[in-house]
């Protein structure tokens, strides 16, 4: 009896625990519910204002692709542990390193955004804003891409040019594997602003439109969770819409 009392403790214990960590702060909304896919559609690096731009229904069928079960690198196709590549596990946003990228329903302005990953050794992935690329998250150890900055950290703008502001963090902030990682950002108009653990790494940078440098980025779009080949586990999703 003392047994089954102790394990419905830790089963209520973990279910608890998950249902807080998905409780907004105050002002925030939570893009991720902890359950399931609600309010998230897959994507690509696909310019924003083309999609926006296609008839009605061109774009219910591109963003259907790029979501359904039964497109090949699809967000539900399923990958070789047999679930899809985007699935739900333990409260966390769990990706296997492949398929389409997780893209939120909804398209935002200026806002903050706040989140938290753990990803694996030689993964890479990212966090487009307004659809555009975007906040990087790398292996800082995997000597193989210290050529192009990845000894210098996560959380830079990695699309912007070469020696632009932005491009690299200002400071390495990435935590050992098996330990969550942080982010804050805040992005108003082009310019945006990065704290990752805390620390700050961009520092009101202008994000360049990696799709046309010459045209600023959309005044609206998408917050995109990047797939890159490797395992990444999301959580705490939280966002806040700010005023011009």
């Amino acid at each position: 009896m003392k047994t089954s009392l102790s394990l419905l403790a830790i089963l209520l214990g973990c279910a608890l625990g998950a249902e807080e960590s998905q409780k907004a702060p105050e002002g925030f909304k939570a893009l991720f519910n902890g359950k399931d896919l609600k309010g998230w559609r897959g994507g690509s690096t696909f310019d924003h204002r083309k999609l926006l731009a296609m008839t009605a229904e061109a774009r219910a069928e591109q963003i259907r692709k790029w979501t359904a079960a039964d497109q090949k690198g699809s967000l539900m196709e399923a990958g070789k542990n047999g679930r899809p590549h985007w699935y739900v596990e333990n409260g966390e946003l769990v990706n296997d390193g492949f398929g389409a990228y997780a893209t939120t329903e909804k398209d935002y302005g200026d806002f903050e955004l706040r989140l938290d990953y753990k990803t694996v050794p030689l993964a890479d992935s990212g966090i487009y804003l307004r659809g555009v690329p975007q906040v990087q998250i790398w292996d800082s150890t995997e000597e193989a891409k210290f050529k192009i900055g990845a000894n210098k950290g996560s959380g830079g703008l990695w699309n912007n040019s070469a020696g632009a502001a932005g491009k690299d963090p200002l400071v390495l902030a990435d935590k050992p594997f098996g330990q969550w990682n942080a982010f804050r950002i805040v992005m108003k108009g082009e310019k945006v602003t990065i704290w990752l653990n805390e620390k700050l790494v961009v520092d009101n940078a202008r994000l360049e439109n990696y799709y046309d440098r010459k045209l600023g980025v959309p005044e609206r779009g998408p917050i995109q969770l990047q797939t890159h080949g490797g395992e990444i586990r999301w959580r705490n999703i939280y966002i806040k819409e700010l005023g011009r």
